[in-house]
């Protein structure tokens, strides 16, 4: 029944916003071009063929509710192209288009008083509408594309005072939420991992979530991760996509996951602490567990991060950037924070003075570089995507950290 409720909610969201895109496109292209009435037809279409997903996932969510079964939708690329990838496009265009419209929404509240600023108001808001959804017909598809094929190398220079002077220059390639499914396929890993490489890593670390769901691409994910070449060792946290290989079975796929990346050389760990001795350096990495199918309990956490005192550098490796740990994090002496699990704000819409993502409403830490205290946190945007197939205004990223002493 949830899945059911879950269903109409996202019908009736997708109604409204298509709605109110229409109503802004019809009125904007009748004046711009002097068409008194727009046959139905055009506008409806378009509309019935473009929503084939959103119908065809509300009837597969509702059947896995009655039977209590997976929710099966098609994988193949005829079902992605006809109709996953349309389905999404227009729902960008229209939600992107919307956050201008609404903003042309409220000017107008200011000339209603007005009737002959209004009458102006009216004529040069259908062009400047007309305007917008051009722009943004062009854009959303182009960006789209690119972040589906481009990788950012992002450095972040970390000074600390007091670091041991075999430490200075030492580099960690941060990356996270590989993802590994029909979407980030091995073409996509292979440039990912490219890039990975042509850093020259002294020190890998992963935030989880090595593949999406299914267990088909637990070797593939595990494969790639073991091409990485890292003097000190590729490590991992647990990741929230890490739990789901296996319905409903976390520890199965929690094991097989870890199990595969062992096979190649790559440790994921779980809620516990190693020390690397780098040139004779201690350096202490943290790794804690917090993700939907498990947080760690506040007792072991503490533990956990008791003992900062006497290690060159001391780095703290999450999935989530949990509020609650990031202040135990910087109350303790940790020098790194990093985390992922945000996609750096997968879908992320243009907007005045701050973009606007759906990921705020879970974390402000949502990309990029954040100083707490003395402890600086980096927030990966990683590779992969989930729940939607592409990524808007959020380029996949590796994070290069070089470590400097003063």
């Amino acid at each position: 029944m949830g899945r059911i409720i879950q269903g109409i909610v996202f019908i009736a969201l997708v109604f409204l916003v298509e709605l109110y895109f229409n109503k802004k496109l019809q009125r904007s292209v009748r004046h711009v071009f002097k068409i008194k009435k727009i046959k139905r037809g055009f506008i409806i279409i378009p509309l019935v063929v473009l929503n084939i997903y959103p119908v065809f996932l509300f009837s597969a969510w509702s059947l896995a509710g009655i039977t209590n079964s997976p929710v099966l939708i098609p994988e193949n690329v005829f079902f992605d192209y006809l109709v996953i990838y349309p389905f999404w496009l227009m729902m960008l265009i229209s939600v992107q288009c919307g956050l201008f419209f609404l903003i042309l929404d409220v000017f107008n509240l200011f000339t209603l008083p007005f009737k002959k600023i209004r009458q102006k108001a009216y004529a040069a808001e259908s062009k400047i509408i007309f305007i917008i959804i051009l722009v943004f017909i062009i854009y959303v598809p182009f960006r789209v594309i690119y972040d589906y094929n481009a990788v950012q190398v992002r450095t972040v220079n970390f000074v600390k005072s007091g670091l041991p002077e075999k430490l200075n220059g030492l580099r960690i390639v941060f990356i996270s939420d590989i993802h590994a499914d029909r979407y980030t396929d091995e073409t996509r890993l292979q440039k990912f991992i490219n890039d990975v490489n042509a850093a020259k890593p002294d020190l890998v670390l992963a935030g989880g979530d090595m593949i999406s769901s299914t267990p088909e691409y637990i070797d593939i994910a595990a494969e790639y991760m073991g091409k990485i070449k890292s003097r000190y060792g590729v490590f991992s946290c647990v990741g929230d996509h890490d739990n789901w290989a296996y319905r409903r079975n976390y520890d199965k796929s929690l094991r097989k996951i870890e199990k595969a990346l062992n096979d190649y050389n790559v440790k994921m760990i779980n809620d516990s602490s190693i020390v690397l001795n780098i040139k004779n350096s201690p350096v202490k990495i943290t790794f804690i567990t917090d993700t939907y199918v498990e947080r760690i309990p506040g007792r072991l956490l503490d533990s956990l991060t008791a003992d900062t005192s006497g290690y060159g550098l001391k780095i703290l490796l999450i999935h989530q950037p949990g509020q609650s740990v990031v202040a135990r994090a910087a109350d303790t002496g940790y020098d790194l924070f990093l985390a992922g699990h945000t996609h750096g704000g997968q879908i992320t819409f243009l907007f005045p003075f701050k973009n606007l993502t759906p990921t705020l409403l879970e974390t402000k830490y949502v990309r990029g570089n954040f100083r707490i205290s003395k402890m600086l946190m980096i927030v990966t945007r990683g590779l992969g995507m989930s729940l939607v197939p592409v990524r808007y205004n959020s380029t996949p990223e590796v994070t290069v950290i070089n470590i400097f002493g003063n």
